[in-house]
């Protein structure tokens, strides 16, 4: 189902839905409330969803679908907007799975790509199971999962340098609950990886930033990080912790396809930090980052996944499990606490 206000681009977003036969448009309506009024007669396996409509905007509609008539949701959203990308991100954050760029007119340059991407979003986000949103807490207080004892002898962990959190769809609020739980007196820089557009990589820094209490920005090439500040992948760009804590920003080949990849980040952390780094990967669809956890874990850093409990999406995450990759498997109310404990040396 297509929730466009603008006629020309509701029409644009037929024309390129259409142009892939694996998906049909059911509906196409111009309101939240249309939308609200028309979801549970069509039952769409998936909704794009336009942010700015008139009446009920798209991020108050997304939160009633999820909570009346859960169905994965992709944002369609203009990138150059400041108020548009905080609307976008709080949509991911009540439930949303995934923001891509509003396509422009057929004769722009990269028509083509934003076309191709929708209708790859709208593929893969049709596929995931979402339930009733609710928030996180007692039911999952406590279940924790054993992993799997790793075969090799590891080193002896040191106190810790450097936090790496990764993740994929579903991540924004997972970071944004994550990060937002941990203490502004927290002494470890934290570097980010979020797969996402690079037209929002800029918004979605600036919304972490406005949402936890420790000062998030974009991490630039050859700066030094800093206790308790976090430092995001830029878009299409890798990050890695380099030499003396500096950061490397590279434009180095994708890495299982994703740039900026979280096996990428992991891997630097545990050439650079080993015993001292601590990585943390969240939900997400795919693999990466269980590759280079495992690196990680074998360098004698510390490892954490989150448990398929509240993973959005539970890929990534069990990915690094099957490979004896994380250390812990935690939900995702329980991992800020640890970290906390990791950070000052308790087990």
């Amino acid at each position: 189902m297509l929730v466009e206000d603008s006629l020309v681009v509701r029409q644009l977003l037929i024309h390129i839905v259409g142009r892939d036969p694996r998906l049909e448009v059911v509906a196409a309506v111009a309101s939240g409330e249309e939308a609200l009024a028309t979801i549970s007669q069509v039952r769409p396996d998936v909704v794009s969803m336009d942010i700015r409509l008139p009446g009920i905007d798209g991020l108050e509609t997304t939160r009633r679908i999820m909570a009346e008539h859960p169905t994965p949701i992709v944002v369609i959203a203009d990138s150059i907007e400041d108020s548009s990308l905080r609307i976008s991100m709080n949509a991911l954050r009540a439930g949303a799975l995934s923001v891509v760029q509003k396509p422009v007119a057929t004769t722009h340059a990269g028509y083509d790509a934003a076309a191709s991407e929708i209708c790859t979003q709208l593929r893969i986000m049709a596929a995931v199971p979402v339930i009733r949103r609710r928030p996180i807490g007692s039911e999952w207080a406590g279940r924790a999962v054993n992993p799997v004892p790793i075969a090799a002898a590891l080193k002896v962990p040191e106190s810790a340098s450097v936090l790496a959190i990764a993740a994929s769809t579903g991540g924004p609020p997972a970071l944004a609950r994550v990060i937002g739980a941990l203490p502004a007196s927290f002494p470890l820089p934290i570097l980010v990886v979020q797969h996402m557009g690079p037209a929002f990589m800029e918004g979605f820094a600036s919304w972490l930033n406005g949402v936890v209490g420790l000062t998030v920005s974009v991490a630039q090439e050859g700066e030094r990080v800093a206790p308790g500040r976090v430092y995001v992948a830029p878009g299409d760009r890798h990050l890695e912790l380099g030499g003396g804590g500096h950061l490397r920003i590279t434009d180095a080949a994708p890495v299982g396809g994703q740039r900026p990849a979280a096996t990428a980040l992991f891997r630097s952390v545990a050439r650079h930090a080993g015993t001292r780094g601590i990585g943390v990967l969240l939900t997400g669809m795919g693999e990466d980052g269980a590759t280079g956890l495992l690196d990680m874990r074998l360098a004698g850093g510390l490892t954490v996944a989150e448990d398929e409990s509240t993973a959005v999406v539970f890929g990534m995450p069990a990915a690094a499990i099957r490979l004896s990759a994380a250390g812990s498997v935690l939900p995702l109310d329980r991992i800020a606490a640890h970290l906390v404990r990791l950070a000052e040396g308790g087990p």
